[in-house]
């Protein structure tokens, strides 16, 4: 095996074997014109016969060649929600004639910004970013000199196109189903407020609450959940309280599943209820009574995907834009209770 054969081949080995010039076999491949017949034929004979390939990163990088690339940094690919997500953005770029460069920041600061230097370093012509948490002011298109939007999880003090969800909405329609059934002694698990989404979900947890005129057993408010391991740990200390909750309310879709690891086998004949913010797999299936509170993944990644195209085509010149897409409770199997003012249980 030669040395051309035994690593990918350069423009100068197809230059070497064609007995031209690298200028020469550059016009070529990049469809130049102005080359002989005869010297075309002998470059393209040596670069099929040598299995070349365009670099095509490199050619992005050239002063003034746009590159063609959409980077798109997301926190967490395991999480059908954001699969979900990537489809919607996908869909949209693709049919730009633009390719997606991926990078997964499972929500570490440090990470993000790693990522985030190297889609630069590759011409990236615009970012979709789910942030990592609040401290991500380096997202600012300003700083990053190419347009920029914003999913899920708006940043304080960032302006940028962004498109969220009604958080607080849906956590105050799926926490008040459950207040208004009865329930008093509601427990929320999720994270902290450095992430905006479970901070409004709280909003709306605590709002449901007043809506109610039931105060928030502050005893039951658990803001250290960051994954469905933590959640799923979380729940076993709240089951284990003297008086534990008499409902769940669960921040994202992977906390409802470790959530319900805890739940479903401790489960008695009148279960907590557990009202979970995201759809999951299986969850109509689920023997459990649920009230889930969901959202169009999808139409996120498709909306933050436009909202970038129109910066990047010149679409869109004026002032950002921010989109909410409404939360809804997707179904329900909260058990029907006798309307006496008593608390279930």
């Amino acid at each position: 095996m030669t040395e051309t054969t035994a690593r990918r081949p350069t423009l100068r080995d197809v230059a070497q074997r064609a007995g031209v010039s690298t200028m020469t076999v550059s016009r070529v491949l990049n469809g130049g014109e102005n080359v002989r017949p005869a010297l075309r034929r002998k470059v393209e004979a040596a670069a099929a016969a040598l299995n070349y390939r365009r670099n095509e990163n490199a050619r992005s990088i050239r002063p003034g060649q746009r590159s063609g690339l959409v980077g798109v940094i997301i926190t967490n690919i395991s999480n059908p929600y954001y699969a979900r997500v990537m489809s919607g953005v996908e869909g949209v770029i693709g049919r730009s004639g633009r390719r997606i460069l991926v990078g997964i920041s499972h929500s570490d600061l440090d990470l993000e910004k790693e990522l985030l230097r190297d889609m630069i370093g590759r011409q990236i012509e615009g970012l979709i970013v789910v942030p990592s948490d609040n401290e991500s002011v380096h997202l600012a298109p300003e700083k990053l000199g190419i347009p920029v939007s914003i999913a899920s999880r708006p940043l304080a003090g960032v302006e940028a196109d962004t498109v969220m969800v009604d958080d607080v909405g849906g956590a105050l329609a799926g926490v008040g189903r459950v207040l208004d059934a009865g329930y008093r002694r509601v427990a929320f698990v999720g994270a902290g407020a450095s992430v905006s989404t479970s901070a409004r979900r709280f909003e709306g947890f605590q709002l449901a609450h007043e809506r109610a005129g039931v105060r928030v057993c502050d005893e039951l408010v658990r803001r250290d959940a960051t994954d469905s391991a933590s959640a799923e740990a979380i729940v076993r200390q709240l089951l284990a309280l003297p008086e534990p909750p008499d409902a769940y309310f669960a921040a994202t879709n992977r906390m409802t599943v470790g959530a319900l690891r805890v739940l479903v086998p401790a489960a008695g004949e009148n279960p907590p209820p557990l009202v979970s913010f995201d759809d999951f797999d299986l969850a109509e299936l689920m023997p459990y009574p649920l009230v889930v509170v969901d959202h169009d993944a999808p139409a996120l990644g498709r909306a933050s995907a436009q909202m970038l195209l129109r910066r990047l085509d010149g679409a869109e010149t004026g002032p950002y834009i921010k989109v909410t897409l409404p939360a809804v409770i997707r179904r329900t199997s909260l058990p029907s209770l006798e309307s006496d003012g008593t608390t279930p249980g």
